[in-house]
This record gives structure tokens, C-alpha cells and sequence, in this order.
């Protein structure tokens, strides 16, 4: 019955709309998630490949947060464009930069697949990541540790010189690499 009941459930999540920002799969992520949702025991509730964001600083997530944001790498042209962009609108808000790590959400038949695929993810990376159980529901988070976070902009004005932006997008560039590698690694180990 239980495993009915995930399988149910199964069907039902992967039946659904893709309710993300972008309405599907990040590119980098896409091929693990396939390979997740065709095993019996699992499938995916929710995943990001790795991404830099412009957003509003707020404790709360609400509509409209984020400025720009991009699932690729990014370049110099791309940031201080979109920072000029704010800045000419007057925005007189808190923006921050955010590099996010991969992150990977997994529904688990029951916590001994759970506890392998974890070990798994650990093993390539995701060092960040844990078991969640929640009634009859066992998911795994999978982060991993790639990320960067700081004020980029204040009442309209950006903080950082331009030789600063150029370093956050070396330093973002390589972090988005490495986690695609660890989505990779990760990938041929399930």
C-alpha cells in the first residue's frame, strides 16, 4: 500500500506544470533530473542548476523580488547593464547579488533509498544536504556549497566599483561551473 501510494504520488507531481520562473528544467540540471524521475523510488519536487541573482533585500519571499536573474554563466556586460538599468530607474531599494548553489529536491520511497542516494550526493559535492521527513512524505534536499551573497546597490546607487564587478563574475562563473560539474558527477552515480 505505501508503495502504491508514493507511486500515486509520483504520477501526480510529475503530471503537473512547471510552476519555476523559467517553466522548465535549467539546462544544466535537466539530464539528472530525467535520470531521477525513470527510477521506481524517487522523483524530483523541485530543482535549480546554480543561478545569479539581482533581488530585492527582504527577509520574506514575495512577487517581484527579483530584478535579473540568469541559470548561465554571466558576464560583465550582463551585470553592470542590468545594475545601470536600476540605478536609471531610481529604484531606492536594498539590491543585492546572490550566486545560488545547485539545488536538487527528491521524493524517496523510503529513507534506505534515501540514505544511499544521499551518500551518493555527498560523495561528489552536495555537502549541504540532508533527509526531510515529513509524515508519509521523504524527500532529500541536495545543496551544495556554491554561493556568494552581499549588498550590490543602495538608494539607486551602485556600491562596488567595476573592477569589483569584474571579479564577482570570475568568481560566479567558476562556482556555476562547479556545481554543473557536481550535477554531472552527480548524474552518473544515480
Amino acid at each position: 500500500m505505501v508503495r502504491d501510494n508514493f507511486l500515486q504520488r509520483k504520477k501526480a507531481v510529475l503530471s503537473k506544470l512547471d510552476k519555476s520562473s523559467i517553466g522548465d528544467w535549467d539546462g544544466p540540471i535537466k539530464p539528472l533530473c530525467e535520470k531521477v524521475n525513470k527510477k521506481e523510488g524517487f522523483y524530483t519536487t523541485s530543482s535549480c542548476s546554480g543561478r545569479a541573482v539581482l533581488m530585492v533585500e527582504q527577509e520574506k519571499k514575495a512577487k517581484g523580488l527579483f530584478m535579473k536573474v540568469s541559470h548561465e554563466l554571466i558576464s560583465f556586460e550582463w551585470l553592470k547593464k542590468a545594475l545601470v538599468e536600476l540605478e536609471e530607474k531610481g529604484n531606492k531599494e536594498l539590491i543585492k547579488f546572490k550566486l545560488e548553489q545547485p539545488i536538487l529536491h527528491v521524493a524517496c520511497k523510503d529513507i534506505d533509498v534515501a540514505s544511499e542516494f544521499l551518500e551518493k550526493a555527498k560523495h561528489v559535492g552536495f555537502k549541504r544536504s540532508g533527509i526531510l521527513a515529513h509524515g508519509k512524505n521523504i524527500i532529500l534536499e541536495l545543496s551544495s556549497t556554491e554561493r556568494l551573497e552581499f549588498p550590490i546597490m543602495n538608494q539607486g546607487k551602485i556600491l562596488v566599483s567595476d573592477d569589483f564587478l569584474r571579479l564577482i563574475v570570475k568568481l560566479s562563473n567558476e562556482k556555476l561551473k562547479r556545481g554543473w560539474l557536481k550535477i554531472k558527477e552527480l548524474k552518473k552515480l544515480s
